[in-house]
């Protein structure tokens, strides 16, 4: 499979999908970024799915959660935080992590809240997947593992968390690259309709805010995340040992309540909690991400996704997009794995 990296050119992916972008993501246009580009150190060839496993998992207590997260590289390289999506986890950068590793970075790969081996400390914290309880997570992880600054990188879920972050916490991101750009949203966007033929893109959001859908992810979670990886990435020859392998991580007691909850409160059907009041207010308003940014996007994303022209103007510090060719769908970083490590040193070096 093709990864050529591609920095001039623009996929346009039809109205439906502008139509997603104007509405789930409320984009302005602002002037003043700059483009540039890296001196960059070339990394090795690497085939995707070449590496199937990780060191031995870590559990770490942080905030309301005991994280469980993958770590490679030196203890005391620079740091690299990658985010995870929905359906997925960290196995998306399987292959990614030895790539970073071996060019000195410390690597931290967390299960996010709901995946894999990530707990709860109590069962009284309520199973909240609203977009700013993920980000003060990872900040919180960043806390307990003494860490102060990362180049923090993600995708789906990931990088939304990743451009929050970056938005709300630039003091602890020295870079960032975000895969679809700039996804940060609001429920105020949100209540928004979309044509038709978007909304048709979004069906599973529609699905899961019902009772029968959250009872149907419920009893079919792995057949629907599978279904998800085949439509999100509909040229990615994935095989049912590397899927079987991340579908293990949706057996997390907490994985579909934190799903349902995640869809609901984006449609402003359910409430979050009243301690993250005050950072979606900063982010209902679309704040711009000034720290040096790579934003990417696979020519065969089959995900409901921003055209980059969309989101251009959200980025006002150094900036570059890239455009996988190849076939590349949604998981970017596990269907293209040198393409994403490469983006992750170049912009560290901006």
């Amino acid at each position: 499979m093709s990864e050529e990296i591609n920095h001039t050119r623009r996929r346009f992916f039809g109205m439906a999908a502008i139509a997603v972008a104007a509405a789930e993501f409320g984009l302005p246009a602002i002037a003043g970024a700059q483009e540039t580009k890296a001196s960059t150190l070339t990394l090795p060839v690497v085939k995707a799915g070449t590496h199937t496993s990780f060191d031995a998992l870590k559990q770490i207590k942080a905030g309301v959660l005991n994280v469980g997260y993958a770590e490679a590289g030196p203890a005391n390289g620079p740091v690299v935080l990658l985010l995870h999506g929905w359906p997925y986890d960290i196995y998306s950068f399987v292959d990614v992590a030895p790539l970073l590793a071996d060019a000195g970075y410390r690597v931290i790969i967390p299960y996010l809240r709901g995946y894999g081996t990530t707990r709860f400390l109590s069962k009284d914290t309520p199973r909240n997947g609203q977009q700013a309880a993920l980000a003060v997570d990872m900040i919180a992880l960043l806390d307990a593992l003494k860490i102060e600054k990362v180049v923090v990188a993600g995708y789906d879920w990931g990088g939304r968390t990743a451009d929050i972050m970056a938005a709300l916490w630039p003091e602890r991101c020295k870079a960032l690259v975000s895969v679809s750009g700039y996804l940060i949203g609001s429920q105020e966007v949100n209540r928004k309709p979309l044509p038709p033929k978007a909304e048709l893109a979004w069906w599973y959001q529609f699905y899961f805010a019902t009772e029968r859908g959250r009872l149907g992810y419920q009893e079919n979670r792995h057949d629907f995340a599978k279904l998800i990886w085949q439509t999100a990435s509909p040229q990615w020859a994935f095989d049912y040992t590397t899927f079987d392998r991340s579908a293990a991580a949706f057996d997390n007691p907490d994985h579909v309540d934190i799903v349902i909850h995640n869809y609901r409160w984006r449609l402003g059907l359910v409430e979050g909690e009243a301690k993250f009041d005050a950072y979606e207010k900063k982010l209902a308003v679309g704040p711009v991400i000034s720290i040096p940014t790579i934003t990417m996007e696979g020519d065969a994303n089959g995900a409901p996704h921003p055209e980059p022209s969309a989101y251009r103007g959200k980025f006002s510090g150094k900036y570059e997009h890239r455009t996988i060719t190849g076939g590349i769908g949604h998981n970017l970083p596990q269907e293209a794995p040198q393409a994403f490590a490469q983006a992750v040193i170049d912009v560290d070096r901006f």
